[in-house]
C-alpha cells in the first residue's frame, strides 16, 4: 500500500505566501498501464505527448483571464492560492484501488489543508482562523475541482463538525473545540441523520434526558433505527461528534437539540456504550469513512448541550430566548445553510469539470467527414454535439452567478430574512446537483468510450458525485421547502385580509393571463423579441405566478371543504415541484441578466449575453408545453424559440474552449489526458 501522505516529499512544506509562486509540479506520469484508482487521473503522460491531434481552439470574442477573474468574483486571491496548492504533487490524485488506502490519502489531503490554514477560514482568530465565511466557501468552490471525496470530508470535518460547534456553541465551546479541529488534530463528525429519519430532522428518535442528581444528560439511542446513519468520518478518523437528539428534562420533551459527544479514545477504539459500524464500499465516495452511531445510554456533561439557543440549568430547568418551539428548531437548523449552499456551488464545480472534459475533447476529435475528404470533422462541429453540450455551459455559467448572488444574501441579510436565503439556497442546490448529475452523464457520452476509460475521470466524477442529490436535503424534499415557503409567504400577503381581497387578486391575475395571450405577442417571432432579457424575464416571472396562484388557490379551497392542510399539501406535491422548479428557473436567469447588464469588462457582455439567451430559451423550449397550453405561445412562436436555440448553440460552440479554459481548472486537477495540451 502506497503511504497515505508524504510530508518529507512535498514542495509545498509551509504556507504559501501571497503572490508566492509554489515549485512546479510534476508531471502526472508514471509507468503505462499501471491502472488507476476508479479515474482518480492519469498515470501515464498526457495525449499530447504520445502524438494525439492538438486541442483546435477557435478565436474567441474575450480574453479567458478576463473571464476568470470575472468569475473570481471578488474572492480571487485565495481561488488563486487554492488553485496553486491543489497543482502541487502532494495532491496528485490517489492511484490506489484499496479503500483504506484511499481513506488514509483524503486524510492526509485534509490534513496539509488544514496546515495551509485553509479549513479555520471561517473561524475566531484565537483558533487560527480569519473570520472570513466567504473566503472559506470561495476555497470550498475551487476544491471541488478536486477528489469529491476530499470536498466532503472537508466538509465534514471543518464546515460541519467545526461549523456547528462555533454557530451552535458559546464561547467555553469555541475555546475548548475550534483550535484542534482547525489543525484537524480533532477530527470530528456530524451526526444528525439517523437510519429511520433523514430528512424529517424534528422527528429524530435519538433521546438525550436530563439528570439533575448528576448534572449529566443520557444519551440513548432507542430502537435500531435511532441509529446515526452516513456520518462522515465516523467509520475510522473521528473521535468527537455533534449529536442531534430531543432533549428532554423534568418529564417535559423540547425538541430537537445538538450535544457534543467523544466516541473513541485515543486509542481509536469507541468508547463504553457506543456502536460504531462501518458503512463500507458505497456508490462513490469511498475516500470518506462513513459509519453508523448508536448510543448506550451514553453520559454527556451538561456543559456539553451547545447552548446558544437554549439553556438547561443544574435543577433541569429548560430555557431559551426563542419561545417557540418551531422557530427555535427552525433557527437551530437554519444556522447551517451555509453547507447547502457549498454542496451546491461545488456541485457545479463538478459539471464544470465534466464541461471541460468534454468540450476540449470535442474539439480535438474527429470522426466522419463528406466524401472524398482526407479531414473528418470534429465532433464540437455536429449540431447535435452542440446541442447536448451548449445548454450545459450555460447551466454552468448562469449557476455560478446566482451562487454569488446568495452566497452575499447569506452574509448580509438579517436574522429576519432568513426564509429568503434558505428557499434560495434550497432550490439552487437542488437545481444545481440535479444538472450536475444530468452534465455529467451527457460529458461521458459526448466522450464515447474514451469517456468511460477511468483514467479520464467521468467514472470518479460520476460516482463520488451522485449521492450531492440526496444529501444536505433531499432535491425533491427541498423543492417542496422551496414550494411550502413561496406558499407560506403568498398567504402572509393575505393577512387580515377577506374573501374579497383574494377574489380581486383572483381577477387581477386572470387580467394578467389575457394580456400574455394577446395575439400580437403569442405570435411574435423576431430574435430581437426573443432576445430581449425583459421579455425573457416577463416569461419565466408569468409561469412562476401563476403557478403560485393556482396552487395557492386549490390549496386554499381543499381546506375550505374540510381538508387538513397536511393531507391537502401532500395530494399536490407534483404542482408544488413545477411551482418550484418556475421559482428557481428565474431566480437564475434575473441573477444572469443582472450580471451580464453590470459586467465592468465590457468585452465580456457579448459572450455572456448568448450564454444568458441560451439559458432562457432553452428552459423555455424546455418548458414550452406549458405555455402552449396556456395560450402564451403560439406554435410558430415555440419553433422559433428552438431554431433560435440552436443557433445560439452554434454560436457559443465558436467560444466553447475558451469558455471552459475561463474556468480556470489546473491541470492537474482536469488531469483527463483526452482534455489535457
Amino acid at each position: 500500500m502506497p503511504p497515505a501522505f508524504e510530508t518529507s516529499a512535498d514542495p509545498v512544506a509551509r504556507p504559501l505566501a501571497p503572490g508566492e509562486t509554489p515549485p512546479a509540479p510534476a508531471t502526472n506520469a508514471g509507468p503505462a498501464g499501471t491502472g488507476t484508482r476508479l479515474g482518480r487521473g492519469p498515470i501515464e503522460e498526457p495525449w499530447t505527448r504520445r502524438g494525439y491531434p492538438p486541442i483546435v481552439k477557435q478565436p474567441a470574442s474575450f480574453d479567458p483571464a478576463a473571464m476568470q477573474k470575472l468569475l473570481d468574483g471578488d474572492q480571487p486571491e485565495i481561488k488563486a492560492r487554492m488553485r496553486l496548492l491543489l497543482a502541487q504533487p502532494a495532491f496528485r490524485y490517489y492511484a490506489g484501488t484499496d479503500t483504506p488506502g484511499l481513506r488514509d490519502k483524503v486524510f492526509g489531503w485534509a490534513k496539509e489543508l488544514a496546515r495551509q490554514g485553509i479549513g479555520a477560514l471561517f473561524m475566531p482568530r484565537f483558533a487560527g482562523g480569519e473570520e472570513d465565511i466567504g473566503k472559506f466557501m470561495a476555497a470550498f468552490e475551487i476544491l471541488g475541482f478536486h477528489d469529491i471525496s476530499l470536498v466532503i470530508k472537508f466538509g465534514v470535518q471543518f464546515g460541519l463538525w467545526g461549523g456547528s460547534i462555533l454557530r451552535l456553541g458559546t464561547a467555553r465551546h469555541h475555546e475548548k473545540y475550534l483550535p484542534a479541529t482547525a489543525t484537524l488534530d480533532l477530527p470530528g463528525c456530524f451526526a444528525m441523520t439517523e437510519i429511520g429519519h433523514g430528512s424529517n430532522v424534528k422527528d429524530l428518535e435519538t433521546v438525550a434526558v436530563y439528570d439533575p442528581k448528576t448534572g449529566e444528560f443520557d444519551l440513548h439511542s432507542p430502537t435500531f433505527f435511532s441509529g446515526k446513519n452516513y456520518i462522515g468520518n465516523a467509520a475510522v478518523h473521528g473521535r468527537i461528534a455533534t449529536v442531534f437528539a430531543q432533549l428532554e428534562t423534568r418529564g417535559e420533551r423540547h425538541g430537537v437539540h445538538a450535544f457534543v459527544v467523544p466516541i473513541r479514545g485515543d486509542d481509536g477504539e469507541p468508547l463504553p456504550g457506543i456502536r460504531i459500524e462501518d458503512n463500507s464500499q458505497k456508490l462513490g465516495l469511498n475516500g470518506v469513512d462513513n459509519g453508523r452511531i448508536w448510543f448506550d445510554h451514553v453520559r454527556v456533561p451538561r456543559a456539553e448541550l451547545l447552548d446558544r439557543f437554549a439553556q438547561v440549568a443544574a435543577d433541569g430547568t429548560y430555557s431559551s430566548q426563542i419561545k417557540n418551539p418551531a422557530a427555535r428548531f427552525f433557527t437551530t437548523i437554519g444556522t447551517l445553510v451555509g453547507g447547502r449552499i457549498s454542496v451546491g456551488a461545488s456541485g457545479n464545480s463538478a459539471a464544470k469539470s465534466g464541461l471541460a472534459i468534454a468540450i476540449r475533447y470535442g474539439a480535438r476529435r474527429r470522426q466522419f467527414g463528406p466524401p472524398g475528404t482526407k479531414t473528418e470533422t470534429l465532433l464540437l462541429d455536429y449540431p447535435a454535439h452542440q446541442r447536448r453540450l451548449m445548454p450545459l455551459l450555460a447551466n454552468a455559467y448562469a449557476l455560478d452567478f446566482a451562487f454569488k448572488h446568495l452566497t452575499k444574501l447569506n452574509l448580509t441579510l438579517a436574522t429576519g430574512d432568513y426564509r429568503r436565503v434558505e428557499t434560495m439556497a434550497a432550490g439552487l442546490k437542488a437545481f444545481s446537483t440535479w444538472n450536475m448529475t444530468h452534465t455529467l452523464q451527457t460529458g461521458r457520452e459526448a466522450c464515447g468510450g474514451e469517456g468511460f476509460l477511468a483514467v479520464n475521470r467521468f467514472a470518479a466524477l460520476k460516482g463520488d458525485s451522485d449521492v450531492f442529490t440526496t444529501f444536505e436535503g433531499d432535491n425533491t424534499i427541498l423543492m417542496q421547502l422551496v414550494a411550502k415557503n413561496l406558499l407560506t409567504d403568498f398567504k402572509d400577503s393575505f393577512k387580515g385580509k377577506g374573501a374579497a381581497q383574494f377574489a380581486a387578486f383572483l381577477v387581477s391575475q386572470k387580467a394578467k393571463a389575457l394580456a400574455a395571450r394577446n395575439p400580437l405577442l403569442t405570435h411574435k417571432t423576431s430574435e430581437s423579441h426573443l432576445r430581449d432579457p425583459a421579455v425573457q424575464l416577463g416569461w419565466f416571472h408569468h409561469r412562476e405566478e401563476t403557478l403560485l396562484a393556482a396552487l395557492g388557490g386549490e390549496l386554499r379551497a381543499r381546506i375550505g371543504r374540510g381538508a387538513e392542510a397536511y393531507a391537502a399539501f401532500t395530494a399536490l406535491q407534483n404542482e408544488l415541484l413545477q411551482l418550484a422548479f418556475a421559482w428557481t428557473e428565474r431566480i437564475i436567469l434575473e441573477q444572469f441578466i443582472h450580471t451580464v447588464r453590470v459586467c465592468p469588462d465590457r468585452s465580456l457582455r457579448p459572450a455572456l449575453k448568448r450564454l444568458c439567451d441560451l439559458f432562457a430559451l432553452a428552459h423555455l423550449e424546455k418548458n414550452r408545453a406549458w405555455f402552449l397550453e396556456n395560450g402564451v405561445f403560439a406554435p410558430a412562436k415555440s419553433r422559433a424559440i428552438t431554431a433560435l436555440v440552436d443557433a445560439l448553440c452554434a454560436e457559443v460552440r465558436q467560444e466553447a474552449v475558451a469558455l471552459v479554459d475561463a474556468f480556470g481548472i489546473p491541470p492537474e486537477c482536469l488531469a483527463a489526458p483526452i482534455a489535457l495540451d
